[in-house]
C-alpha cells in the first residue's frame, strides 16, 4: 500500500525509532485498517517526523491527514488518514501506552533503518 511506504520512508529517512506497522484488517472492532507507530527521544523529533510524515504522503498521494491531534505538546502525535492512523510517539509516552500490547492480535511489521 502507498500509504504505508510513505509513512514509513518518512520515518526512516528523519531518523524514527522502533518503526513498526499493525496490520488491524482481521480485528473485527478495529478503528482503522493499520496503525504505524514511530518514536523519538525529543518532542522536537516528533514535531520532525510529523511535518516528514505529511510532506511524503501529500506530495506522493495527494491525501492530507482527515484530523490530527498532538501537535501542542508533541508527546504524541495522532495523523488520521481514516484507512492508515500514524502514531508519532516519544518513547516514554509509547513504552507507558503500549499500543503495540492493546493490539497485540494484528499482524506486526517492524522497519529498520538501512544506515
Amino acid at each position: 500500500m502507498q500509504m504505508i511506504e510513505e509513512v514509513t520512508s518518512a520515518m526512516l529517512a528523519k531518523k524514527g525509532q522502533r518503526v513498526v506497522v499493525l496490520d488491524l484488517r482481521g480485528i473485527e472492532k478495529a478503528v482503522c485498517d493499520f496503525f504505524v507507530i514511530c518514536s523519538a527521544d525529543t518532542a522536537p523529533h516528533i514535531k520532525a517526523l510529523c511535518d516528514e510524515v505529511e510532506d511524503r504522503v501529500a506530495s506522493a498521494t495527494g491525501e492530507w491527514p482527515w484530523r490530527s491531534s498532538g501537535r501542542e505538546n508533541a508527546q504524541w502525535i495522532v495523523l488520521d488518514y481514516i484507512d492508515v492512523v500514524v502514531h508519532l510517539m516519544t518513547n516514554p509516552t509509547r513504552d507507558f501506552y503500549d499500543l503495540e500490547g492493546l493490539w497485540a492480535d494484528a499482524k506486526r511489521t517492524e522497519y529498520k533503518d538501512e544506515d
